[in-house]
């Protein structure tokens, strides 16, 4: 077995600056009551300016001025480990969240399915730059090996035990995840390394320290087995984000939007899912929020898409209020099938296919200002189709009707027109009394054009245009 033990040294501050984007003034995570306000993580711009965590918060703000401050908030971080776990999802059914501020997956036996190590390594840390989380990634034969190499290196993979007792062994007794009195007494007696603590007898060491200081040694060198609790992904994705200021445009909402429905896609692919339906809500101080709904017509999971169809529906609302927060739901989550393509794909790049189109009209226009076109069981041109309400496929017209059909038919007073063929008659209706008698001609101008006409029989008169063909 190959597990990967992802570490997210900066998880607070990271899930913070995800929807910061106001400038690179220097920020600084803080807890504690009002009176003893403390500094728990700095940004690189305060850490620049001499801040440290443990500060106190008016300390740090004497030496920044412009100095920005935000909450240190446990749930936040457990909240973005659930994300994160979600996210990882798609690589291992097997995740933990077993140690702090880490992400533990089996990938062994994914390798089939996403290439080599370096392959699927790159990947994660492609997809966890964009989403915004700064990490070290190690692969090791067992998780709390991996979990204790993250502590010093970085891409660093360990194939098999000789390798891994080579790295453990160099490793400082107080990095490999010893409790903090056991590596402070194992320092006073000279042993710095984890090399020279397993050259002792054991029984000297269990003679000394307690019967867990020689089972955590053992699952380290993948002796004994870490019980891990997997993670299991939930059936709906709920997230929010808080707004620095009050928001007065909609333009100021794209960035915390485009943020969401990233987030949205990332889960989705965890859980190889697509979203019908997702809802956001706009918070407000003194008003109730604004609920806007986006439906879709399929299963989709395309950032892009998502973000597309959900800026069309936001710009159509008029805030009635300043946006304090942003909150994305989607519990309508169906199976996602993949687009089946050609193996050449001749359709230009800058084209969109039928389905996203159609989305994109549905969230500019309106649910009710798109339309399919369904064929009907009549002879009648005007009522051998009808709209379709869900304008999911757009029937093809029979042979030798047009595409086009005028809602009036014109009269063709000139003389550019020449019959290619014809008559056809068509008499039918007679049982609900909106019977008809025409003949029609298939006709052509100068200009190359085509179009359908046709004289009622019995009349003299011009032809009436009745549709264009393509």
């Amino acid at each position: 077995m190959r597990w990967v033990c992802v570490l997210f040294p900066h998880l607070a501050l990271d899930g913070v600056l995800r929807r910061d984007h106001a400038d690179g003034a220097p920020l600084a995570l803080v807890s504690g009551p009002p009176q003893r306000r403390v500094v728990r993580a700095i940004c690189p711009a305060a850490r620049a300016l001499g801040l440290r965590p443990g500060q106190s918060l008016s300390a740090a703000r004497t030496l920044a001025s412009n100095l920005r401050v935000a909450e240190y908030d446990p749930l936040e971080i457990e909240r973005w480990r659930g994300f994160l776990a979600a996210w990882a999802y798609r690589f291992s059914s097997q995740v933990s969240l077993h140690y702090p501020q880490t992400l533990l997956m089996e990938v062994g036996s994914s390798l089939g399915l996403f290439g080599p190590w370096p392959q699927l390594e790159a990947r994660l840390r492609e997809e966890l730059s964009a989403l915004g989380f700064r990490h070290r990634i190690v692969v090791a034969p067992n998780p709390a090996a991996a979990r204790a190499l993250a502590n010093a290196h970085d891409g660093l993979a360990v194939a098999d035990r000789q390798a891994l007792c080579q790295r453990l062994g160099n490793m400082p007794v107080e990095r490999v995840g010893l409790p903090r009195e056991v590596a402070t007494a194992l320092s006073r007696m000279g042993l710095r390394t984890v090399r020279q603590v397993l050259a002792l007898p054991r029984d000297a060491l269990a003679r000394r320290f307690p019967q867990t200081v020689l089972q955590h040694l053992d699952v380290l060198l993948g002796e004994r087995a870490l019980v891990l609790e997997f993670y299991a992904p939930p059936d709906f994705f709920d997230s929010r984000i808080e707004l620095n200021f009050d928001v007065t445009s909609h333009q100021a909402l794209l960035f915390p939007l485009r943020r969401l429905t990233a987030d949205l896609a990332a889960f989705l692919a965890g859980r190889d899912s697509g979203v019908q339906r997702f809802t956001l809500y706009l918070e407000h101080a003194q008003r109730a929020r604004t609920e806007v709904a986006v439906g879709l017509l399929s299963a989709e999971r395309d950032p892009a898409m998502l973000f597309e169809l959900a800026r069309g529906r936001l710009e159509q609302v008029s805030l009635c209020a300043p946006t304090q927060a942003m909150q994305l739901t989607a519990r309508d989550l169906p199976a996602f099938v993949p687009e089946h393509r050609a193996l050449f794909d001749e359709r230009a790049q800058q084209t969109l296919p039928w389905e996203k189109l159609r989305e994109r009209l549905r969230a500019r226009l309106g649910d009710e200002a798109v339309h399919g076109l369904t064929a009907q069981a009549d002879h009648r041109p005007e009522r051998a189709w009808q709209t379709d309400g869900e304008g999911a496929v757009i029937a093809a017209y029979a042979a030798g009707r047009p595409g086009w059909l005028l809602s009036r038919p014109q009269v063709l007073r000139d003389n550019d027109w020449r019959v290619l063929a014809g008559p056809e008659r068509i008499e039918t209706g007679w049982w609900d009394g909106d019977d008809i008698r025409r003949d029609y001609y298939l006709i052509e101008s100068r200009k190359g054009q085509r179009g359908w006409a046709y004289r009622v029989v019995g009349e003299r008169g011009p032809l009436l245009l009745h549709g264009w063909f393509a």
